[in-house]
């Protein structure tokens, strides 16, 4: 198998379910395949991440923290930007093209012999679990791709389990209360496990309470985030874990939300490794995290930033960082698509505060006709609202029409992102 036909082989096993909830959850199938692959996904101890935002950036951290320790670390993450081979990296490179086709080419001819049909994202985690096991890493960093209870990577039985927030996303798999995505997500805490909880609503708290776990540790009681302030290219803040204070570190990244994700990605390696970090490493790791499509700034003159956020929540930070940490001065414009409620989405972007909303179909069987979309935007109170086909459409439009003191954000997705980055990469100078 090369690696066109392994694509093929993911595009034929695409199984996104969106009629409504899964009936009959279950980890039978990824958890077949492991039995008869030897069990790769416990080849390597692991840390676990899931919530309903900050996931993926903190397994970015944790990774890099990992690294600068001098481990091999091989990460899975999800969705991918551009390529699917994102999702399964070995310190911080992702599996190469021969190697990936290697992999899903095993994974094709175990359901040859098993008659288990994986889903896309089966047989993605199946393929990194076997492909971390080849190469022997140290350490494995998953991101959990929905949920938690449920989902493929849950065959792992990791020694630290994260959970950054608990917010309200994928309801028509679990709901309706913020309770019930709290019981979902504490689905990865294990008997064995140490949970570092983000959360803080001391409701949810309690909920991810519940399961058993070697050591529970909560954010603003064993760990914090002392001082956050604004820094050119990022953040430079403060952090409180178990047992040290680690000041002036910088991040590389936008938000003051991403203070919270390092100080639960601290807490989890200093878990880890049950043992105080080197300040001097600490700082090596957060200085190397690169979050590409994560408010993004890929241009100047006029400023244009692309974000994946994919959910009200992370709809509202993304304003949050934009208006207030950015501030633009001249003409604001969105490009916005979405695979989701566009209203909600619209609110939370603040559309009514851009002086224009350009309103695009996300590149997705997902994404939500243009045409609703704008009509969302005009909904929130948006006075300039263009419609057309495709973000790349949309993203030469807003730089058209915007001057060098303007102001471009891209937001709706990371499917919207990286369509985005593409077009925006032959548009910018």
């Amino acid at each position: 198998m090369n690696y066109a036909k392994a694509l093929a082989y993911l595009d034929q096993h695409v199984s996104y379910d969106t009629t409504g909830r899964i009936e009959s959850p279950s980890l039978d199938n990824i958890q077949r395949m492991m039995t008869t692959m030897g069990e790769p996904q416990l080849a390597a101890p692991a840390i676990h991440v899931t919530g309903t935002n900050g996931k993926g950036s903190t397994v970015q951290m944790i990774t890099r923290l990992l690294m600068a320790h001098g481990l091999t670390v091989g990460t899975y993450t999800s969705p991918h930007l551009h390529r699917v081979n994102e999702r399964i990296a070995r310190s911080g490179e992702p599996i190469d093209d021969e190697s990936f086709a290697e992999q899903i080419a095993a994974i094709a001819e175990l359901e040859g012999l098993t008659g288990v049909r994986p889903s896309y994202f089966e047989a993605c985690t199946a393929a990194a679990f076997r492909w971390f096991a080849d190469v022997a890493v140290d350490v494995v960093v998953a991101e959990v791709g929905l949920l938690g209870r449920w989902d493929a990577t849950n065959v792992l039985d990791a020694q630290v389990a994260v959970v950054t927030n608990i917010g309200m996303d994928h309801n028509e798999f679990a709901g309706p209360t913020l309770a019930d995505i709290a019981r979902e997500k504490a689905g990865i805490i294990k008997p064995g496990s140490a949970a570092v909880i983000g959360e803080t609503s001391e409701s949810l708290v309690d909920i991810l309470a519940e399961p058993a776990a070697s050591t529970r540790l909560c954010r603003d009681i064993d760990f914090a985030v002392e001082g956050n302030e604004l820094a050119i290219g990022g953040r430079l803040v403060d952090l409180r874990t178990p047992t040290s204070i680690y000041p002036d570190m910088f991040l590389p990244l936008h938000g003051a939300h991403q203070g919270d994700n390092a100080a639960a990605a601290l807490t989890a390696v200093e878990t880890f490794f049950a043992a105080p970090l080197a300040a001097d490493l600490v700082a090596e790791g957060f200085a190397a995290v690169e979050m590409p499509g994560r408010f993004e700034v890929v241009g100047h003159q006029p400023l244009v930033i692309v974000d994946g956020a994919h959910n009200p929540a992370g709809g509202d930070t993304c304003a949050q960082v934009f208006f207030d940490d950015f501030a633009p001065e001249g003409r604001r414009i969105l490009v916005v698509g979405t695979l989701r409620d566009p209203a909600e989405m619209l609110a939370a972007l603040r559309a009514e505060e851009f002086d224009a909303v350009i309103a695009a179909t996300a590149p997705s069987p997902r994404g939500v006709d243009a045409r609703a979309v704008g009509a969302a935007a005009v909904a929130v109170g948006a006075e300039e609202v263009l419609v057309v086909d495709t973000i790349s459409d949309a993203c030469r439009m807003a730089l058209d029409e915007a001057d060098a003191s303007d102001a471009v954000l891209v937001a709706g997705s990371l499917y919207v992102a990286g369509e985005a980055r593409v077009a925006l990469a032959k548009l910018l100078p």
